[in-house]
């Protein structure tokens, strides 16, 4: 093997530590067991390189183990913890964008004792970087049976929530100034498009761009769910990785040699993201579309799956919790690979359709059949229709964002100009909509699943299995040509 399988495995194996310690707490006692057994293989067998790949292997599998539980242990014992139920007066900064929900707004809050989730309403408003003081009774964040809201903030490092607590501004603006300046940019292009596209149009742009599904009423929420077209328009890893091919596919469409069209594509997945206010869930799957994209710029689809495994190991390495509790890190690793092995074989099945649209539906396709037991899993919901309307929708939309992109910078810049391009912007996104809004007067277009936790074992073993099946079948394409 080479230095590169080797590390591929061995990150495997710090990935399975962590993903079964995710779900099963292990003793100190075994942890010991373990590192006993790779000091055998290592010391009895080091002539043999099988048995000393095995027990570092193994040495790899106990690291993880021991990092989850290390990361989670230090995570749970923030001295916030001791304050719920409590009334508290606290100072801290406001660590990330406010995010608006209707009437209200929720932010992260920054202090000494540990992260606090802030509910308040939309006065005073608060900015990122602000120093503020609250006064409320912390609580623990709650669970349902359809939702763990407690394990969603637990990712995060947020272990407390408050309520419409007092809040008193300092006056104060410690924030990181580079981030500063995105959101700046981010707010100023929400403005342009508000400005020059009708309240639906406007919606819809903002919701594929950024991922802000606020403006959307609560009917066209569930249209999307039932055409299964919710993923473009969510920053979700799943969406991001498929622009990031989407985008490729779509400049090679237009000749561009083989750096250009990489690099061009390299700039707008950078520029989507800090457009979006770059946060932390759409960083982590913009570096595996990225990753993704340079392993086919350097023609090696076919390993495509290893940079993936390194990067999301690297990223566990940090946070651990990350594989469990959260789904777009979940979504972004699980879509690449379904881009990497079933990529060929839709791409064999669609061979009749044009190339732009048979290119890109074979990326989505691939992408959504190994992200569906996942989402069937956390949302209980599978759109009989979504083959149809992704075949309608997903062509068009690597060039609605691109022109989201050039329609929001022009209007940045010199807003008449920014005008003119809103116009190419709204038809295609009229046509999106009138795709959406047909389609979701279908009888029985969706249909409502509960499943547990056998449900994902058994579905991904079949698809494991279908992908070393297709692997040994079809010959790895390149993209790039």
């Amino acid at each position: 093997m080479t230095p590169s399988q080797y590390l591929f495995y061995f990150c495997l194996s710090f990935i399975l530590g962590i993903f079964i310690s995710s779900f099963f707490q292990i003793s100190i006692f075994i942890l010991l067991l373990f590192l006993i057994l790779v000091f055998i293989l290592i010391s009895v067998f080091s002539k043999y390189k099988n048995f000393l790949f095995v027990g570092l292997c193994i040495l790899f599998f106990a690291l993880g183990i021991f990092r989850f539980q290390d990361f989670l242990l230090k995570t749970q014992k923030q001295e916030i913890r001791e304050y719920i139920g409590k009334e508290i007066s606290m100072i801290g900064v406001v660590d990330d964008e406010p995010k608006a929900r209707g009437k209200l707004t929720m932010f992260v809050l920054k202090t000494e004792k540990g992260k606090i989730l802030v509910k308040a309403t939309s006065y005073p408003p608060v900015e990122y970087g602000e120093k503020v003081k609250i006064r409320g009774i912390l609580k623990e964040p709650a669970t349902t049976p359809y939702f763990n809201w407690k394990n969603y903030l637990l990712k995060d490092g947020i272990l407390v929530e408050t309520n419409f607590p007092k809040i008193e501004k300092t006056g104060e603006n410690v924030g990181n100034p580079i981030k500063k300046v995105v959101l700046s940019f981010k707010q100023k292009t929400e403005q342009v498009i508000k400005e020059n596209l009708p309240p639906l149009h406007a919606a819809l742009l903002k919701a594929l761009l950024f991922g802000q599904e606020e403006d959307f009423s609560k009917e066209w929420k569930e249209k999307l769910n039932q055409t299964g077209t919710r993923h473009i328009v969510a920053v979700s890893g799943m969406n991001i990785t498929i622009i990031c091919s989407l985008i490729l596919n779509f400049l090679l469409l237009f000749r561009l040699w083989r750096h250009q069209a990489f690099f061009l594509s390299l700039f707008l997945i950078i520029l989507y993201i800090v457009m979006i206010g770059a946060p932390a869930s759409a960083v982590r799957a913009g570096v595996m579309g990225i990753l993704y994209l340079t392993a086919q710029y350097f023609g090696r689809i076919s390993s495509g799956e290893r940079p993936v495994v390194f990067a999301g190991a690297l990223m566990l390495l940090f946070n651990p919790l990350l594989l469990r509790y959260d789904i777009g890190f979940q979504l972004s690793f699980l879509a690449i690979l379904g881009i990497v092995y079933f990529y060929p074989f839709f791409l064999e099945t669609l061979k009749k359709f044009p190339n732009i649209i048979k290119e890109n539906l074979a990326t989505t396709l691939s992408a959504q059949l190994f992200t569906l037991p996942i989402l069937i899993y956390n949302f209980g919901q599978f759109s009989l229709i979504s083959p149809i309307t992704n075949i309608l929708i997903l062509p068009i939309l690597p060039t609605i964002t691109i022109l989201g992109f050039v329609f929001t910078l022009f209007g940045i810049i010199f807003q008449p100009l920014g005008y003119l391009f809103s116009f190419f912007c709204y038809f295609l996104l009229s046509y999106i909509l009138k795709v959406i809004d047909i389609f979701s007067q279908f009888p029985f277009s969706f249909i409502t699943l509960k499943v547990n936790f056998l449900f994902l074992v058994f579905s991904y073993s079949i698809l494991i299995f279908l992908a070393f099946y297709f692997n040994k079948r079809f010959s790895q394409p390149l993209f790039l040509r």
